[in-house]
C-alpha cells in the first residue's frame, strides 16, 4: 500500500517552527515520497492529464428488523441490521491462484505465505501502465493503490489505476503516505477530497514510517505521532464509515506504535521473517511479504501481500467491512 516566494514563505516557515509545504515547493507536482519498499525506475511516469472526480454522496438507509416494530419515536436511535445480502453478494467472489515470482525469494518455512489462500498488491505510479487482466490473472485478489502524500500531493496515476482495478474485478482500496511537517487535519481534507466514497472499496489506509529520503526531516515524539495518526484517521472514519488500516515498518513501529491503536487493523511489512517475529503480540490483517515481486501485466518489481485468513474469512471480512 504505494514534497521560490521563497524569503518569506522560509521567514515564516522558521517562525513557526514547522516545515510545511506551500504552492511553490510541494505543489501538485509528482511527489518525492515513497514507501520504504519502492524503487524507482530511471525515468519518470508522465503524469495523468485526467481531471478530479466529485466525490458521490451515499446515504445508507436503515431498515428497522422485521420482526419487531419500533416505537415512532425511538426509530433514529435504532441500530441497522447489516444486510444479509452482503454476505450472499462476496460468496461467489472467485479468489485467483498465486502465481507471482520473486526476485529475492526468502524461505519463509512453514509460516510461507505461500500457505495463505488470498494474495494482493500495492501500487503507485512507480509502476507505470499496469495491465490488469493480467495482474489479475497472477493472482492479485486486491490492490492497494497510493492515492495521496502529505496535503497537496495526488499521484499522477491514481485515478487511472481506481477506475482499472475496478474494471479487472480486484477489490481495490487507497492509501495515503504521511508527511510528518503537515497537519493531520489537512491531509485527511486532502484524502478525502480525492479519494470517491464508493461502496465495496476496502478501508483506507495511512501509511506511516520514516522515510529517510523524504524533504521533511521531523521525527516528531511518539506521544505527537500518535495524536496526529488520531486526528488523521478519526475524520476519515467519519467520513467514509470504515475503521482506517495502519500500514507500517519495523522501525517505526518499534520507536512509536507498540502497544498503540489496538483496535485498529494493522498491515506490517516483514519481508524477512514472519509478522510474529517481527510484531510480537500484534494481530494483523494485511503482511507485507515482499517488495521484489515479479508479475506478468507490470514491469519492474512489485510489492506482494497476503491476507490474514483463509477464502471464507476473506468473504466475511469483505461483507464486514465493505458491505
Amino acid at each position: 500500500m504505494r514534497f521560490p516566494i521563497i524569503v518569506t514563505a522560509l521567514i515564516a516557515c522558521m517562525g513557526v517552527g514547522a516545515c510545511t509545504s506551500t504552492s511553490g515547493i510541494d505543489g501538485l507536482g509528482l511527489s518525492d515520497e515513497t514507501t520504504s519498499s519502492i524503487q524507482r525506475p530511471n525515468a519518470p511516469v508522465a503524469e495523468s492529464a485526467t481531471p478530479p472526480e466529485p466525490v458521490p454522496n451515499r446515504t445508507a438507509a436503515a431498515e428497522p428488523p422485521s420482526d419487531v416494530e419500533a416505537p415512532a419515536e425511538m426509530t433514529a436511535l435504532v441500530a441497522p441490521e447489516r444486510p444479509k445480502a452482503a454476505d450472499v453478494a462476496y460468496a461467489n467472489i472467485v479468489i485467483n491462484e498465486r502465481r507471482f515470482r520473486d526476485a529475492k525469494p526468502i524461505n519463509f518455512g512453514k509460516a510461507s505465505p505461500k500457505n495463505l489462500a488470498v494474495h494482493g498488491v500495492d501500487i503507485s505510479r512507480w509502476q507505470g501502465d499496469i495491465d490488469w487482466q493480467k495482474l489479475r490473472g497472477q493472482g492479485a485478489n486486491f490492490v492497494y493503490i497510493k492515492a495521496t502524500d502529505g496535503g497537496d500531493h495526488l499521484d499522477p496515476m491514481f485515478r487511472k489505476n481506481w477506475k482499472n482495478a475496478e474494471r479487472a474485478g480486484l477489490k481495490r482500496g487507497a492509501y495515503h503516505f504521511f508527511y510528518w511537517c503537515r497537519t493531520a487535519s489537512e491531509q485527511a481534507d486532502w484524502f478525502i477530497r480525492n479519494v470517491p466514497k464508493v461502496k465495496g472499496a476496502l478501508p483506507p489506509v495511512i501509511d506511516v514510517e520514516w522515510n529517510h529520503t523524504s524533504r521533511c526531516k521531523k521525527r516528531p515524539s511518539r506521544e505527537n505521532v500518535l495524536e496526529k495518526m488520531q486526528v488523521f484517521m478519526d475524520k476519515l472514519e467519519a467520513h467514509y464509515g470504515q475503521r482506517p488500516i495502519i500500514y507500517t515498518a519495523p522501525d517505526f513501529y518499534a520507536d512509536n506504535l507498540k502497544g498503540a491503536f489496538k483496535n485498529h487493523p494493522f498491515w506490517l511489512r516483514s519481508v524477512a521473517a514472519h509478522p510474529s517475529k517481527v510484531y510480537p503480540g500484534r494481530d494483523w490483517v494485511f503482511w507485507q511479504y515482499s517488495g521484489s515481486g515479479l508479475s506478468h501485466g507490470v514491469e519492474g518489481r512489485i510489492d506482494l501481500n497476503v491476507f490474514h485468513g483463509d477464502e471464507n474469512a476473506w468473504r466475511s471480512w469483505l461483507a464486514r467491512t465493505t458491505g
